[in-house]
């Protein structure tokens, strides 16, 4: 596979993230705005509901009140990831190019949020968990699925030392 083409589908993986995302951020602010946090859709009870809220920092609402710095964190982020996968992932791999189009498409669909509202938009409300959006969850999606990968390899690299090391001398 030619190099161009290893970037063919987390492109198409990101540009889709990034549709979702701003598709249904577009759908909850006109539904449930103008203001945050007074109408609810609930999906499962209270426990589980689409609510619109404002997100000013990041994960957990940490860090809220610096968009400037979020911005270029987001950046170097999305600049680190596209480096990341063309320099040291096996990026040959159809489940790589997968998990970088949901990272960089997750990032780049709350950046987008950022840079144009100096906020991101949250709407999933599960139990006590903190607010989030389709952004978040490919991102974590996309950070569980690389974690669980490295693993699996690092465990099959494992097995095959010890059977290396079972082989009879010669």
């Amino acid at each position: 596979m030619n190099a161009g083409n290893r970037w063919l589908v987390p492109l198409v993986v990101a540009i889709v993230v990034v549709a979702i995302d701003q598709a249904t951020k577009w759908w909850v602010v006109r539904m449930l705005g103008p203001e945050t946090m007074t109408n609810f859709i609930p999906l499962a009870g209270d426990s589980v509901r689409i609510a619109y809220a404002h997100n000013t920092g990041v994960a957990f609402s940490l860090f809220q009140g610096h968009p400037e710095w979020l911005i270029a964190i987001a950046l170097a982020i999305v600049a680190g990831a596209i480096v990341f996968y063309h320099t040291w992932l096996p990026n040959h791999r159809p489940i790589i190019q997968v998990i970088m189009g949901l990272i960089m498409g997750g990032a780049s669909g709350n950046l987008i949020d950022r840079v144009r509202l100096g906020y991101v938009v949250d709407f999933i409300q599960v139990g006590w968990w903190p607010i989030f959006n389709v952004a978040d969850s490919a991102i974590t999606v996309g950070a569980a699925l690389l974690m669980l990968h490295f693993a699996r390899d690092e465990l099959t690299q494992r097995q095959a030392r010890r059977d290396q090391r079972a082989l009879p001398h010669q």
